[in-house]
């Protein structure tokens, strides 16, 4: 059984329209949000001291809290820009829409 190669199967092109572009960044906005209130929680309960007699298991608790919370810090702002980058999309493409000049169709 082959698999169908790349070229075989069509790709639909949709150009960008500003309503798709504020619907993705609220989409994103709000996912941005949630995540942001997801690294909140986690960074208040890893506010608590790490008591540990070990010192290599104070550092790998240490290390693997840095890690979670880069994560999920990661995560919110990719959001972010994301929706930041779809809201300035739309900006673009509506100026564009009213400064683009009128085709004049002779009579």
């Amino acid at each position: 059984m082959t698999s169908p190669s790349p070229e075989s199967t069509p790709v639909k092109s949709v150009s960008p329209t500003p309503l798709r572009c504020m619907t993705g960044a609220l989409i994103a906005g709000s996912l941005a949000l949630v995540m942001y209130r997801l690294t909140m929680a986690i960074v208040s309960t890893y506010d608590k001291p790490i008591a540990f007699n070990n010192p290599l298991a104070a550092r790998l608790a240490g290390l693997v809290r840095t890690m979670i919370v880069g994560v999920s810090t990661l995560g919110t702002m990719v959001f972010g820009i994301v929706a930041l980058g779809l809201v300035a999309l739309a900006l673009q493409l509506l100026i564009q829409r009213f400064t683009k000049p009128q085709d004049a169709t002779p009579d």
